[in-house]
């Protein structure tokens, strides 16, 4: 998945468990694409190779900080087998149950709810693309780790003034897009 020598690929990890910052957005920016790639090639879906490839690099990223990551030298097939599972359990997901007792009865919902849990998971995919990366990445930090603004500053090597103009910053861009598809809307 990548030809980056395994002294550096162990490098990278050590730097991202001492909690440097630019080590995430380095993971992020070496492995993302090579995930997405690998992701849209067996799906043949954009939008849920972009979840598929967002959501290894954040599976990733954890294992790197929680020292699960066995040989560090070895991160990129690590990655690669990670995008692999995922793409796997996605497509399985997709794929019709079959049990042998027989089908579980459809699940009794509202359509109006679906209509607007779906609208929303749209909305906040949309959100998350248009914003620029360092701004993702804070934003992401805080709201799927919860992580506070001290730790994402010691994890990315920023202060805390910067992870909170940064947090700001998203999620006034959210606002601003929010607004704007709310006025294009029927």
């Amino acid at each position: 998945m990548d030809s980056v020598a395994p002294a550096d690929l162990a490098r990278l990890t050590e730097r991202i468990r001492s909690g440097e910052g630019a080590a995430d957005e380095e993971l992020a920016t070496r492995f993302h694409e090579k995930a997405f790639l690998m992701a849209l090639a067996r799906t043949r879906d954009r939008e849920a190779a972009r979840d598929l490839a967002q959501e290894t690099m954040l599976i990733v990223l954890r294992a790197v900080r929680e020292g699960r990551v066995l040989d560090p030298g070895r991160l990129a097939g690590y990655v690669c087998g990670t995008a692999r599972n995922l793409v796997r359990e996605h497509l399985r997901s997709k794929q019709p149950r079959t049990d042998p007792v027989g089908p579980d009865p459809p699940p009794v919902s509202d359509p109006e709810q679906e209509a607007v849990q779906s609208e929303r998971q749209f909305l906040v995919r949309r959100v998350l693309r248009s914003l620029r990366q360092p701004d993702r990445l804070v934003l992401i930090m805080t709201l799927v780790d919860g992580l506070a603004p001290a730790e994402i500053a010691d994890r990315l090597g920023i202060r805390p003034d910067t992870v909170r103009q940064r947090k700001t910053r998203a999620l006034r861009r959210a606002r601003v897009l929010l607004e704007e598809v709310s006025r294009t809307s029927p």
